[in-house]
């Protein structure tokens, strides 16, 4: 049991500052459990042999309290032959007071082997309440030791994500990332530059060109058929 108390009994000091040492719980605590199993299984065998020795304390009274029924029995047959005359008194005498000896010494065992199977039952209900605690105690510390591998799981997962985050910072790739978006940003503002300058540097009849230019295209079409009307005109005069 030494190390179901130096692993289980929660809020001890002593306790605390061995799970604060533990390099790995887990695996001690697996440890501790098959203790725990260990002490049920010696636990288990103790209560066979203390019910064992119920049992034979219990038949030896039985067998004791009868054997003394039956010598009193013995000693009343030896007094009504007497009566009877088939032996004679003295012998009678002699032989119902060794028969009541008999019982006499039959009951002190029954009594000493009822008083030794009341005492083996008090050592019987003691180890079965340490039973059923060890079993209680084994199925808590076993689900206990489900949750806690479920949360080393979940610390390592963590953890090992956390890792790679800071090495993903470290290694400077997201420094990297920011930079190649800053030139981007830089690569669009020179085009937009580009494209402003451009924009200035035209001439101002090109500007005026382009302002009218939808004017100057239907002057051209109502000149063209100005032109070929006179040539029509012409060909008819001739």
């Amino acid at each position: 049991m030494s190390v179901f108390k130096r692993l289980f009994k929660i809020g001890q000091s002593e306790a605390h500052s061995i799970v604060d040492k533990l390099e790995d719980p887990i695996k001690l605590t697996e440890q501790g459990i098959r203790d725990l199993k260990s002490d049920l299984d010696s636990s288990l065998k103790s209560f066979a042999e203390v019910k064992s020795m119920s049992i034979r304390a219990k038949k030896e009274a039985a067998e004791a309290k009868s054997q003394a029924a039956n010598y009193e029995q013995k000693a009343m047959a030896l007094l009504k032959k007497a009566e009877s005359g088939a032996i004679a008194p003295e012998e009678a005498d002699r032989l119902a007071t060794e028969a009541l000896n008999m019982k006499q010494q039959s009951e002190e065992r029954s009594a000493t082997a009822e008083k030794n199977a009341k005492q083996i039952e008090g050592n019987l209900v003691q180890l079965e309440a340490n039973i059923k605690k060890l079993r209680s105690n084994i199925s808590h510390y076993e689900n206990e030791l489900k949750t806690l591998k479920a949360r080393a799981k979940v610390s390592q997962a963590t953890t090992k994500l956390n890792k790679q985050m800071a090495q993903i910072d470290s290694s400077g790739t997201i420094s990297t990332l920011e930079k190649m978006k800053q030139k981007v940003s830089e690569s669009e503002a020179m085009a937009e530059a580009y494209a402003d300058v451009a924009q200035s540097s035209r001439s101002i009849d090109e500007e005026i060109d382009d302002a009218i230019g939808s004017t100057s295209s239907e002057s051209s079409s109502a000149a063209l058929e100005a032109l070929k009307a006179k040539m029509k005109n012409q060909q008819s005069g001739e």
